[in-house]
């Protein structure tokens, strides 16, 4: 009898390894893993629906605010619109009584201007000249300091702290 090949007997039966973990802990871990998957990919899906869904609230909220931005401010000047209508109805008026009216309508639509943060820009005679709000027409000789207002020829208005129209200023001259 011959003894067999040392290296024959090795390829026949690998030795087995003590740490390697057997087929069934495998399929544990392998379902354990695919269900923390399946887990984390939901969470991730809902998450960017979430986030689909509000910036899609936003861009219909930001549409709506800019159809409706002005509907205070019509609001605010159909009185105004109401009388100069009252006006024209009254075919055999007075003079004092369209200067009356004329009045009216426009403490009405300063007001309706105020009550939405549009404020009149005209700057006192003296007053130094801004050009952030004022803009000037001319340059005149005048007894006041060179670079302030002389007169207003046309209010300006502010929106808040933007200016909407620079009033229209003439400036002292320098001597």
């Amino acid at each position: 009898m011959t003894s067999p090949d040392p290296q024959t007997a090795t390829e026949a039966a690998p030795p087995a390894e003590p740490n390697t973990p057997d087929v069934p802990d495998l399929q544990t871990q392998l379902a354990e893993l695919q269900a923390k998957h399946a887990e984390v990919a939901d969470a991730y899906l809902r998450a960017k629906a979430e986030a689909e869904n509000t910036r899609r609230r936003a861009e219909e909220e930001m549409a709506k605010a800019r159809k409706f931005a002005v509907e205070a401010f019509a609001e605010s000047l159909l009185p105004v619109a109401d009388s100069l209508a009252a006006a024209i109805a009254l075919p055999n008026a007075t003079n004092e009584q369209l200067l009356e009216g004329t009045h009216a309508t426009l403490r009405q639509l300063t007001a309706a201007l105020e009550k939405n943060k549009v404020v009149a820009i005209a700057p006192a005679a003296g007053t130094k000249f801004d050009p952030h709000q004022h803009q000037a027409i001319s340059m005149v000789p005048a007894d006041q300091e060179p670079g302030t207002v002389v007169a207003v020829l046309q209010k300006g208005y502010l929106i808040f702290d933007r200016v909407l129209r620079p009033a229209l200023v003439t400036v002292s001259a320098p001597k």
